[in-house]
């Protein structure tokens, strides 16, 4: 459940309109409050306020509330824009999830109803008491304050949000958090994976997208009601169509598998149009590739930019490498669920195969690729070093194939003598 909900909390950061319709109930929730106070006999304890300072500064924000959520949006706009183009249209879900902006957003809005309501509430008579009005204007001083203050604070962060530099950090992150998270539960919580006896029923999914999230507790539940075996074949990220079995169900009696169970297996496969970074680290890798990959593209020409991506690779495995020390023995929660664990060799394809082919002409990057190959190598993994060293010898391959340059070749191979021995 608490993993249902986070995921379902990172989809609903990624929807701009949540965040202002909350902060636009609260606005109106405030400007009643105030309408019941002045029933109350609070006011005889409350200094008097006039009805023209309230008029004045709700006036104020209601015409100027609505510009600045206008320059809000377009601001944002233009760093989503940005964040595609220099950097990747796979890092969009992330930018679009800032919470400074969507604070900003929310707030100038919320404050442009506020004042609106009111503003006419005010006009209408409502607020005729003392404590009405000074309310009233207490709580325009509180939304003033904040909106300084946000719009500060949103200045700052908006000068940076789109940037590569800050993209790049964006992706690193979700991508640590899913694979600190996968590390902890490496098999998702189920047992190890093996392969299916050939009498197994297939599940198969009538949606063609990717898989986002696998709900292995609710498939649990099913095979412990039903008594079955559940072998997983799609990880997040797997690409599905109705000819790619999702799963294998193993039933444990003479009946055969109904078509309930089927059904319920399949729908515990969350597929959509695009990966999602939650349960699928390599998503994360991929994104980062395409960062660098795009960077020694000849229209943008900055080799720096994908050496920068190399070093944060290698930093996100040694990461990975220091948690499968911590990690022991994998804990399993659903021992009916046999769930596949991540393959180094794919993460690292995902992570380096680009880097190494379009950074080949150049000695810098692939100079910094080896080096950081070599580190990964000496990690102490069996799996990693192994996977390191055939990036290396491929790498080395590739700079040799396309640069010109006998001193660059030179200096390649030197750099690359830790993957001939």
């Amino acid at each position: 459940m608490l993993d249902y909900l986070s995921f379902l909390k990172n989809r609903l950061r990624e929807r701009l309109w949540i965040k202002p319709l909350i902060i636009c109930v609260l606005s109106i929730g405030a400007v009643l409050l105030a309408n019941l106070l002045d029933r109350s006999a609070l006011g005889r304890f409350l200094p008097e306020i006039t009805k023209e300072s309230n008029e004045a500064l709700l006036t104020i924000m209601a015409s100027s509330m609505l510009v600045m959520a206008t320059f809000a949006v377009s601001s944002m706009v233009a760093a989503y824009a940005s964040a595609s183009t220099s950097a990747t249209p796979r890092s969009f879900p992330l930018i679009i999830a800032d919470d400074v902006s969507q604070n900003a957003l929310s707030m100038f809005v919320g404050a442009f109803i506020y004042s609106v309501v009111a503003l006419v509430a005010f006009l209408n008579g409502q607020y005729d008491g003392r404590a009405g009005k000074f309310v009233l204007f207490t709580l325009s001083l509180v939304v003033v304050t904040t909106i300084i203050v946000t719009f500060v604070w949103w200045v700052d962060n908006i000068a940076r949000l789109g940037r590569l530099g800050n993209t790049v950090d964006k992706v690193e992150a979700a991508t640590d958090g899913a694979l600190r998270k996968r590390q902890a539960m490496a098999r998702l919580g189920g047992v190890a994976f093996y392969s299916p006896p050939a009498t197994s029923h297939a599940v198969y999914t009538k949606a063609v997208g990717y898989v986002r999230r696998v709900d292995v507790s609710a498939m649990q539940s099913r095979a412990v009601g039903s008594h079955l075996k559940i072998v997983v074949a799609a990880l997040p990220g797997t690409f599905c169509t109705p000819n790619r079995p999702v799963a294998w169900i193993i039933s444990e009696s003479s009946e055969a598998v109904s078509g309930e169970d089927a059904e319920a297996i399949g729908a515990a496969f969350a597929i959509g149009d695009a990966r999602v970074f939650d349960q699928d680290p390599r998503f994360g890798l991929v994104a980062l590739s395409e960062i660098a990959s795009r960077a020694l593209s000849p229209a943008v020409n900055d080799p720096g930019t994908a050496i920068d991506v190399t070093g944060t690779l290698v930093r996100l495995f040694v990461m990975w490498n220091e948690c499968c020390k911590a990690a022991g023995d994998m804990p399993v929660h659903f021992d009916r669920v046999a769930v596949p664990e991540l393959s180094l060799d794919d993460m690292l394809d995902d992570a380096f195969t680009g880097i190494a082919r379009d950074g080949a002409g150049l000695v810098e990057v692939v100079v910094r690729l080896l080096k950081g190959l070599e580190s990964l190598a000496e990690l102490g993994h069996p799996s990693l070093r192994e996977s390191a060293l055939r990036h290396a010898r491929l790498a080395l391959v590739r700079a040799e194939s396309v640069m010109k340059v006998p001193d660059d070749i030179t200096v390649v191979r030197e750099v690359a003598k830790f993957a001939l021995k």
